[in-house]
């Protein structure tokens, strides 16, 4: 499944609304720790076509940032039902990712 843009506009939709569960990938451009989380989302996109993944841009949304206080990036949010269920700080691994869907 490919990488889904989420702005405060869909994220009612496609996060909240939402009969898989989620992983919200917060990130910025000029973040070099966000450059190399990034292709680790988009693989973890494909191979887990059960999960939704999005990303969201903190620079131009800045009112998602807020709500999930988000301070430092890059962020992965887990997102079940509707309700947060991890925040994960920092780089990390697909596997490290897969093990909060578990």
């Amino acid at each position: 499944m490919s990488v889904l843009t989420i702005t405060k506009d869909n994220f009612k939709t496609e996060v909240v609304e939402s009969t898989k569960p989620v992983l919200l990938d917060f990130w910025a451009s000029w973040c070099g720790p966000c450059m190399m989380q990034s292709p680790i989302v988009d693989e973890f996109a494909e191979e887990h076509a059960e999960i939704k993944v999005g990303k969201v841009n903190v620079d131009e949304q800045p009112e998602l940032a807020s709500a999930f206080g988000v301070e430092n990036i890059p962020t992965l949010v887990v997102i079940k039902d509707g309700i947060t269920k991890e925040i994960l700080v920092g780089l990390h691994r697909k596997e490290q990712i897969l093990e909060q869907f578990k």
